[in-house]
């Protein structure tokens, strides 16, 4: 692997980080500046109701560079979140704000499982959307991949696609998704430190690989011992030097595989 080749111009692209975070209020232009050097595009899951608002601040200052998406995430599903998933559909049949991707969505089992039942009916509603909208379906499986798995090949047909976020499973569960024909996984910060993942990913078909951060979640070696402890869009370069090690790929051999991957999953020209 030749180190830092993203100073030479090759650019990747981060798949997931919520930059609308509260995390980045203090210093947002230096965030963005960092990010540009590196990073030709920067895909914006959305959380919940709350989140919608700054989502869409950012969208708008860089339209060319920040992508958002519709959804709400598993661990913020609750008794009585249809209205708010009622609200969220308005969203995507207007025309004020082009959408490129449904989730957050999922099944976090890591944190409560008493929702199991509504985190599923939830994934449903944003199974049916990325249908009705053809748009990628951004899937959030906490400790619950096969349960998102199932509830995916059960709707599996040749309008479903998408993305298994923070991928962290074993071989076996990756090549299950792999047979879907239409999932890519993304390879986030875990990547750089633990040895399963990175076992995973030495073995991974790189047609099936997407970089991404979580932002401001999971930063990966070297800045988890940073002070604040803050993950940033920046960062997918050690994310995508961590594949190249483990790959024996070159950086931007990875840049342009995982690149053309995300674009294929987004529909990015």
């Amino acid at each position: 692997m030749r180190p830092f080749s993203y100073l030479c111009g090759m650019k990747v692209i981060d798949t997931h980080a919520h930059l609308y975070s509260q995390h980045f209020t203090q210093d947002l232009p230096e965030v963005i500046k960092r990010a540009r050097e590196v990073l030709a595009a920067v895909m914006l899951p959305n959380i919940d109701r709350e989140s919608i608002p700054e989502m869409h601040r950012l969208a708008a200052m860089a339209p060319d560079f920040f992508f958002p998406m519709m959804g709400l995430h598993p661990s913020h599903v609750q008794a009585g979140f249809e209205a708010e998933l009622e609200m969220m559909e308005g969203w995507l049949e207007g025309d004020e704000v082009t959408y490129f991707g449904i989730g957050e969505t999922g099944i976090d089992l890591y944190w409560d499982k008493t929702t199991l039942d509504i985190q599923r009916r939830s994934l449903q509603v944003h199974i049916d959307w990325a249908k009705a909208y053809d748009l990628p379906i951004i899937l959030h499986a906490r400790n619950a991949i096969d349960e998102v798995a199932d509830l995916i090949e059960h709707n599996l047909d040749d309008r479903l696609r998408g993305i298994f976020h923070c991928f962290d499973g074993s071989p076996a569960q990756a090549a299950r998704i792999a047979g879907f024909g239409s999932f890519k996984l993304g390879i986030g910060g875990i990547a750089t430190y633990r040895k399963d993942v990175q076992a995973m990913v030495r073995d991974l078909d790189p047609g099936l690989i997407v970089l991404e951060t979580d932002s401001p979640y999971l930063p990966p070696e070297p800045r988890r011992k940073d002070k604040p402890r803050r993950n940033e869009s920046s960062y997918t370069r050690y994310v995508a030097e961590a594949v190249a090690r483990l790959k024996d790929m070159t950086y931007e051999e990875v840049a342009a595989l995982t690149n053309a991957n995300a674009r294929e999953i987004f529909r990015l020209s």
